[in-house]
């Protein structure tokens, strides 16, 4: 099996075949993570309910918490108007963030200049 050509049809890749994925806490809306999916990623994704990513690095599918046990419960995926991001929304176990943080925005705020 592979993805809905109706669901592909929608998607803008960049050159690499991947679209970015944004993993958010589905109950209090918690941007947890960024990451990136191509066509068979989102497909198990959708078919398999747990979040899996396309690991630019290591260029190889990765289903969030194999290796951890900080798993990703996916509850709902949807697509932007544009097709070229995706949101998962998840129930998330442990940190979200390879650095050990619940989300991969708690490390670094900047600070807003208003005037």
């Amino acid at each position: 099996m592979s993805l809905d050509p109706k669901i592909a049809a929608r998607l803008k890749r960049n050159a690499d075949g991947l679209v970015p994925a944004i993993a958010q806490q589905y109950d209090t809306g918690e941007v947890l993570m960024l990451a990136w999916m191509n066509d068979e990623a989102l497909h198990r994704t959708l078919t398999t309910g747990r979040a899996t990513y396309w690991s630019r690095s290591r260029q190889e599918f990765w289903v969030k918490g194999d290796t951890s046990g900080h798993v990703q419960h996916v509850k709902a995926v949807a697509l932007d108007c544009d097709g070229d991001t995706i949101l998962v929304k998840v129930d998330q176990e442990g940190a979200a963030c390879h650095t050990g943080d619940r989300t991969c925005f708690d490390a670094d705020q900047l600070e807003i200049a208003l005037g």
